[in-house]
């Protein structure tokens, strides 16, 4: 049943993420693309998790974590220069 149920996930995470890249493309504004940037790192951290799963391998979820904690800082970083116009004042 676990198989089915991750074949199931990594395709909708695969298709949440075309989806994501389509915003990130056609995005009328820039908050938009930063937030489809943003969801696509965390599609990305739930595809790590379920090569995790799928694997039975701890190391995954260490890398989830820090590409969370990246995808984060890009995010604030990326909001900040929009608003303010630079990133370090």
């Amino acid at each position: 049943m676990i198989p089915y149920a991750l074949g199931f996930a990594f395709v909708c995470v695969g298709l949440a993420m075309t989806l994501n890249v389509y915003r990130m493309v056609k995005g009328p504004t820039n908050v938009d693309r930063i937030l489809a940037l943003d969801t696509i790192t965390i599609n990305a951290i739930a595809l790590i998790i379920l090569f995790g799963i799928r694997e039975t391998n701890a190391t995954y979820f260490e890398v989830a974590l820090l590409l969370a904690i990246f995808g984060f800082v890009g995010t604030v970083a990326y909001c900040k220069f929009l608003l303010r116009g630079d990133i370090v004042e």
